[in-house]
């Protein structure tokens, strides 16, 4: 057949989405020029999605989370589909059905291990997800084997190359896109100061760099985003690092925002109260003799919180927009603008989110790395969680070695 005499030859260009901006701006715009118009429509969709991400904040982390898992699903949709759109002439089978049943797949893993982690009281509580709980590594195997074993059924002569290569397609996609997400969820559970600061720092970054650029860019920065000027690299960085500080000040006085986010298995909810640990203290700090001699101040108050920002912000600036760059190779190799039309003047949700991802992986590395220490509380999960014989056990064990150390006096 003619389909199947295709050779396995680079990609044709996707198919351009048509204009989506709504009609009520297309007529309050028309008598500006595109550039002008181009920057009146991101600027009120930017404040309509800053508007947005405020509320959901307002909701709590809960409903942050089910954002996170609607994002990451769309932004899978948006990947996949321009694979779809490419090769939908090859006929190539199950495709999209095995693309999504991957997606299944390593969601169930991720969420069934953040269950497990976070949840560890329900779990114990309830007898089916005990079961699924102490299964579950098996379960998804046997779940990612299954697809596995339909790819390899899938498999059609003429065009294995091809198959083969979706198939990288689809598991780089979900390496970017959910494992991100996961990574983002947990950066959620450590406190939501750590998901609202970072993502908030790469949307400053952003808004500041095209706002500088624009106004102000005149020196290319890379072939591979043409629109990107040095001037709006280096303005968005200072900016962003800036903005971080104080965004971070605002934050850090508030439990809802520092507390570790719990589960209370008595209430069934999110809680998210506690005594905040010193990071979000107030400190003294003492000046360099140069900066004291300029500002005649011999220390500065600061939440130690605020110097880790320092770090957050200027790797949402240097390092996140690294993340657009790939995005926008990715969209050149494949002649596209944009990876959807979701959002008039921004492109699609991957558009927004392309830098994001990277900022969560940096952020879960920075918190293991510099931040987080021993969890008293998902200790005694723990401890709880087994037989009354291992409990007394190890009770025996740490009475013997406080008794030890001096802390408990000796029975009689």
């Amino acid at each position: 057949m003619e389909n199947e005499s295709k050779p396995d030859t680079g990609p044709p260009g996707v198919p351009v989405p048509a204009d989506d901006t709504p009609e009520v701006l297309n007529k309050a715009l028309s008598g500006l020029s595109s550039r002008w118009k181009n920057w009146w429509v991101r600027g009120i969709l930017t404040l309509a999605m800053i508007s947005f991400f405020f509320f959901i904040i307002y909701l709590g982390p809960m409903v942050l989370m089910l954002i996170v898992l609607c994002v990451q699903i769309k932004c899978f949709q948006e990947i996949i589909h321009i694979g779809y759109s490419v090769y939908h002439s090859y006929h190539l089978p199950w495709f999209r059905t095995l693309s999504w049943y991957f997606l299944l797949c390593v969601n169930y893993f991720f969420y069934g291990e953040t269950v497990t982690d976070y949840f560890s009281n329900l779990v114990q509580r309830e007898e089916p997800l005990r079961i699924l709980s102490k299964y579950h590594r098996l379960i998804s195997f046997a779940m990612y084997l299954t697809g596995f074993c339909m790819f390899v059924l899938s498999l059609v002569k003429k065009h294995y190359r091809l198959q083969f290569y979706m198939f990288g397609w689809t598991h780089v996609t979900l390496l970017i896109v959910v494992t991100q997400s996961h990574l983002i969820i947990h950066n959620l559970f450590e406190g939501m100061i750590w998901f609202i600061v970072p993502i908030s720092c790469v949307i400053c970054n952003d808004i500041m760099a095209y706002m500088f650029g624009f106004f102000f860019g005149r020196t290319p920065l890379i072939k591979l985003s043409p629109k990107k000027t040095w001037e709006g690299f280096i303005g968005g960085f200072f900016s962003t690092v800036v903005f971080g500080i104080l965004l971070s000040y605002v934050m850090a006085g508030y439990s809802f925002f520092v507390c570790p986010v719990e589960f209370n298995s008595d209430h069934n909810s999110f809680e998210v109260d506690c005594e905040p640990s010193d990071l979000f203290q107030l400190q003294d700090y003492a000046l360099p003799a140069a900066l004291e001699s300029l500002t005649g101040w011999p220390t500065l108050r600061l939440y130690p919180f605020q110097i880790h920002s320092i770090s957050l912000s200027a790797f949402a600036s240097l390092m996140g927009p690294f993340g657009g760059f790939f995005a926008s190779g990715f969209k050149r190799a494949f002649k596209i603008k944009d990876f959807a039309n979701t959002i008039p003047g921004h492109g699609g949700i991957m558009d927004r989110f392309d830098c994001q991802y990277l900022m969560a992986t940096f952020v879960n590395v920075y918190i293991a790395s510099f931040i987080r220490g021993p969890n008293p509380a998902k200790v005694v999960q723990q401890l709880l969680a087994l037989r009354l014989d291992q409990q007394l056990h190890i009770f025996n064990s740490l009475k013997t070695h406080l008794t030890e150390r001096g802390l408990l006096e000796e029975e009689a």
